[in-house]
């Protein structure tokens, strides 16, 4: 049976696109450290993401915009990389394999949802670092538009560095507005 896992990266981030990757292996597809993406260093997720590129009887990247997130939600926005990275397949799945407990599909292709999946199906590995390693490389190009807010760094993510930044310089067109930026609560003034 031809499985496609599916994994996303970036739902936690204040700033940047969320991005989803669906990948078929080959049934002998074995590459000793390939596990969950936040388990592994950078330098490991760059070495495993051209072997899996190669590798694969097929994959896809799909990002959804901070301006989609802020339409849709991040969940929604999650589901609807995915769904996107599965169509975008150069061969069809007869089975998704999905990273989480929820899922919408926009196909009529079966699926299962994997708590945790990501450190226990290759598929979903493969997925887990194409993600997270094409994201970072989206977000290292962006952080050359906006070097203030560490991009290069913290890959969005809200960090104090980043806080700051925000606090200090404003919002950025890259800003995801529906998520709460400044650790700052709004107070009633009486």
């Amino acid at each position: 049976m031809l499985e496609a896992g599916c994994d996303e990266a970036g739902r936690g981030c204040l700033a940047g696109p969320v991005v989803a990757a669906a990948v078929i292996l080959p049934p002998d597809f074995d590459y000793g450290i390939l596990n969950d993406s936040k388990k592994l260093s950078e330098k490991q997720r760059n070495s495993l993401r051209p072997l899996i590129e190669t590798g694969a009887l097929a994959w896809a990247v799909e990002m959804v915009s901070n301006e989609e997130i802020d339409k849709v939600n991040i969940l929604n926005a999650s589901f609807l990389a995915m769904n996107r990275a599965v169509q975008k397949l150069k061969v069809k799945p007869e089975h998704l394999l999905i990273d989480g407990n929820r899922f919408r599909p926009q196909t009529k292709i079966p699926f299962s949802c994997m708590i945790k999946g990501d450190g226990r199906f290759y598929s979903i590995a493969a997925a887990s670092v194409l993600a997270k390693t094409w994201r970072d490389e989206f977000m290292g190009k962006i952080h050359l538009e906006y070097p203030d807010f560490d991009w290069k760094q913290n890959k969005g993510y809200p960090t104090k560095k980043h806080r700051e930044a925000i606090a200090k310089y404003g919002i950025t067109k890259y800003h995801r507005l529906s998520f709460r930026l400044l650790n700052e609560q709004l107070k009633l003034n009486m």
